[in-house]
């Protein structure tokens, strides 16, 4: 991102679409992802290490010209613990010498449009839904579909859950 422009010029996000996201099924198999992990504190990212990290990727990712276009962008966050979130950015190819890793299953998407502190009622809200359909969640990952300075810019700051079920 060049932080040197005006932030309502710069495109640093796509503009997020929600309309194929909500309550589609997703089936990935092997789909490839560069992959980097950060402290937090009780779930909350520090965000100048969560910059650092997804600039890092980037810089990989775009290096190895393995970036997918902006339109495909993936960068999923899951938090094994409260302290520590595990990025996984989507590429189109391996990348020597990064950290690689694939994801394959199942998945349920469903679009949250709000502040992350939201979080926790998204994901009773999806649990919910999940129950309706008779499904149930084996693991969540969270696709925050723009930057800060972005989801400003655009009005919305979309979060995507998507939910791997069994």
């Amino acid at each position: 991102m060049n932080t040197k422009t005006d932030p309502k010029e710069a495109e640093c996000c796509a503009k997020f679409d929600p309309t194929g996201w909500e309550k589609k099924t997703h089936v990935w198999k092997n789909k490839l992802f560069v992959k980097d992990s950060i402290p937090q504190f009780f779930h909350m990212p520090i965000p100048w290490m969560f910059g650092k990290a997804i600039g890092r990727m980037w810089e990989l990712a775009k290096n190895a010209k393995a970036e997918v276009p902006k339109k495909d962008f993936l960068l999923l966050s899951y938090d094994p613990s409260p302290w520590k979130s595990e990025l996984y950015m989507s590429v189109t190819k391996r990348i020597p010498g990064a950290s690689m890793t694939t994801i394959s299953g199942t998945f349920i998407s469903r679009v949250f449009d709000g502040p992350y502190n939201a979080v926790p009622t998204w994901m009773q809200d999806m649990d919910t839904y999940l129950k309706s359909v008779k499904k149930t969640a084996k693991k969540y990952y969270f696709y925050y579909t723009t930057c800060p300075l972005c989801a400003k810019k655009y009005g919305h700051n979309y979060v995507v859950i998507f939910a791997q079920i069994v």
